[in-house]
């Protein structure tokens, strides 16, 4: 299959392999423009020529939105591969076109944020040590920083500060959240409204600049939960799945 690399010439027209429905198309050009200004900045979208979930998306690190600090790495922000396209080698073709372009741009590595064990939206460590990936970096309760150095005794990236002690400052639970996946500019107000509705208190914040994502209190910025100052979770919430917290946290049952 051929790679098309996504620009302003054909975002518009190219398929992004995000799973919403046409009737959700808004939130996927909200991603979209999100793209468009992260591209200003040299982030990279690369896929398949097909319409599935076969993709990579990758930023020089300086401009990375996630708490992590080391110039001379590219971030990976996204490697999907699923469905009939998965165990074909698709991953390691994208990999490889992402280290491709990398060592061109004169990076000296990759970064990419994983978990201890499989998690949903999270990258697979397993692959990924197999590729050559390293563990450099912990955040709790799972978040772990990878990186694969293409020379010998380069320091490694880091996690901020931000991220190792976490304080929202806020009572009841707090969302934070980005544009970078449609799901969460669908969901986000969807617990708002349920929080309110139920007089929950309820903080949600966007994360909608460079400098805020680099000193986010998770790792993962496009959506993490928190319950005053105790991180939840990183996975997007149906209003089932927050009632549940509401239960757990502030009814005690």
């Amino acid at each position: 299959m051929d790679i098309i690399t996504l620009n302003n010439e054909n975002i518009e027209k190219e398929h992004i392999c995000c799973l919403m429905s046409a009737k959700d198309s808004g939130y996927v050009n909200q991603k979209k423009s999100w793209l468009k200004d992260r591209m200003k900045e040299g982030l990279t979208f690369k896929k398949m020529d097909v319409r599935g979930k076969v993709f990579i998306e990758y930023v020089p690190l300086k401009n990375a939105w996630y708490p992590v600090d080391g110039d001379e790495y590219m971030f990976i922000d996204c490697l999907w591969v699923s469905g009939k396209y998965a165990g074909s080698g698709n991953s390691s073709i994208l990999l490889d076109e992402c280290i491709r372009d990398t060592k061109e741009r004169g990076l000296k590595g990759l970064a990419i944020l994983s978990s201890d064990k499989k998690k949903g939206y999270m990258a697979d460590k397993k692959f990924l040590m197999h590729k050559g990936f390293i563990k450099c970096d912990e955040a709790e309760p799972y978040f772990e920083l990878l990186y694969l150095p293409f020379e010998e005794d380069i320091a490694p990236p880091k996690f901020r500060d931000s991220v190792k002690n976490p304080k929202t400052g806020n009572d009841g639970f707090t969302l934070y959240y980005t544009s970078q996946c449609p799901f969460t500019l669908k969901y986000a107000p969807i617990i708002e409204e349920e929080a309110k509705r139920n007089n929950i208190p309820f903080n949600s914040i966007q994360i909608d600049t460079l400098e805020k994502a680099k000193n986010a209190k998770c790792p993962y910025t496009s959506y993490s939960v928190f319950y005053k100052d105790e991180f939840i979770t990183h996975e997007i919430l149906t209003i089932k799945a927050f009632n549940n917290l509401v239960d757990k946290y502030v009814n005690k049952k």
